[in-house]
């Protein structure tokens, strides 16, 4: 008897769920070490809290384009698992290693080379010498980082996602001490404030990898695919391949985030207490992001096995299953940013004027809940497909082209405009993300449609 659209849902939702809350639970938990680094800081000063604020915007827009530029390998470890060519799997994740290495150690250097900017900010030169400080401490942890990603997509590519939620839970767990001895000056140690916040992430992060590291080489799962022994050199024809769709997905994610914290670098011109607010809006928003962003890594590992093991019917389903569940948690997620905005705002800080302007922001990520859920799941979805270049260009569009141009107007004013200050550019987000949300699903709907039409004509 066949089965019914609502048992194949329930089917699908049961399997997205399974291997998704792993990944959602990890990813709110490295996201949690920001939410961490924030609270403590805010608790020393204001401008601690915006020195962390500042500091993080570099950081953040160094590790999510690393994040961008390690998912290659995912989709094509998804495709072999799909159509049981596991003895690929190996050689593509020791390729995808050489070149998160590459890109960790590039990422460190540009991050260095990036610190001067600070000085070009307006910052108060208090705040300047500590998000600078920050800055020093943190990058060293970016090479680590990159292979430490590397290894979390082959994890997950393997539908072996539990690793993860563990070893980040742990991170976690590692960084509340660390900040509390580095932060505030404990067992004989200095008060670094919004540096002990760098040097503490960068040890956690290290400390991550080693455990990821440890997991594969004792676990049973990873066994027969296991690319931490028998080393091979550098394959140029994988290493080309992973490069293309790699580079795409690293450029769409570094346009992305460089819309948010970008506009963190330029709200300095309008004082600490609109960074800091700024960061209490951006840090809750980057919290909630990470259950559609954990539905979106499951998207594209789901969707590639559906096409390696040659089902694009099925991968199409997966996809439209994907996107309307990330619809129904982004959901949940605004209606808590815009009926408790104060309530939220009131566990970064204390300053009144940090809390007001930052109750008024979260109002404002409430409402980009839906679209920003949208577009990245749809993302996801379209990686499965090994589609990357034209989701690139949609994010260079919205973020680059409507995004930060509009922002820049409605916040600082001009032709004839007064200006919003924080809360333009906020808006400005909400229209940038919500053109990327439709742009990305009608190229899911377009490619879906082309890559089924030759199974419906054989």
């Amino acid at each position: 008897m066949p089965q019914s659209p609502q048992h194949h849902f329930k089917d699908e939702l049961a399997s997205l769920w399974t291997l998704s809350w792993p990944i959602m639970v990890g990813q709110l938990a490295s996201t949690g070490t920001a939410f961490v680094d924030a609270v403590m800081a805010g608790h020393v000063s204001a401008g601690d809290l915006a020195a962390v604020s500042v500091g993080a915007s570099i950081w953040v827009m160094m590790i999510v384009t690393l994040i961008g530029l390690t998912l290659a390998a995912s989709p094509l470890i998804a495709h072999a698992v799909g159509g049981q060519r596991r003895a690929e799997i190996p050689g593509v994740a020791q390729q995808a290693l050489y070149q998160g290495l590459v890109w960790g150690l590039i990422a460190w250097g540009v991050a260095w080379l990036a610190q001067p900017l600070l000085g070009h900010l307006g910052l108060e030169p208090l705040v300047e010498a500590k998000a600078r400080g920050f800055v020093r401490a943190v990058t060293w942890a970016l090479p680590g980082f990159a292979l430490f990603r590397v290894l979390y997509g082959y994890s997950a590519s393997l539908n072996a996602t539990k690793p993860m939620m563990v070893i980040a839970l742990s991170g976690l767990a590692l960084n509340v001490p660390l900040n509390w001895v580095l932060i505030y000056g404990h067992f004989g140690m200095p008060a670094l404030g919004a540096v002990g916040c760098g040097w503490a992430t960068a040890m956690c992060t290290w400390f991550t990898l080693v455990l990821m590291v440890v997991w594969i080489k004792i676990s049973p799962v990873y066994r027969d695919t296991d690319p931490l022994k028998h080393w091979r050199g550098i394959d140029w024809g994988l290493q080309w391949q992973l490069l293309k769709l790699g580079l795409p997905v690293g450029a769409m994610f570094f346009v992305e985030v460089s819309a948010f914290s970008g506009v963190a670098l330029l709200m300095a011109r309008l004082g600490t207490v609109s960074v800091a607010a700024h960061q209490v809006a951006l840090n809750m928003a980057s919290l909630t992001f990470m259950i559609p962003s954990a539905l979106g890594t499951a998207m594209t590992v789901r969707v590639g096995q559906a096409l390696g093991a040659g089902d694009p019917a099925y991968a199409r389903f997966v996809g439209w299953t994907g996107i309307r569940i990330g619809l129904a948690v982004a959901s949940c997620t605004a209606l808590l940013m815009i009926v408790g905005n104060h309530v939220v705002a009131s566990w970064y800080t204390r300053d009144a004027a940090v809390l007001a302007l930052a109750g008024s922001l979260l109002i404002f990520a409430g409402v980009f809940q839906l679209a920003d859920a949208t577009q990245v799941v749809a993302a996801g979805v379209l990686r499965g497909y090994k589609v990357t270049r034209q989701p690139m260009v949609v994010h260079v569009t919205a973020f680059w082209a409507i995004g930060l141009p509009l922002g820049y107007l409605l916040a600082f004013g001009g032709f004839g405009w007064a200006g919003w200050g924080a809360r333009g550019y906020w808006l400005a987000l909400v229209v940038a993300l919500s053109f990327a949300a439709i742009a990305l699903v009608l190229l899911f709907r377009r490619v879906s449609r082309l890559r089924l039409a030759p199974s419906r004509a054989a």
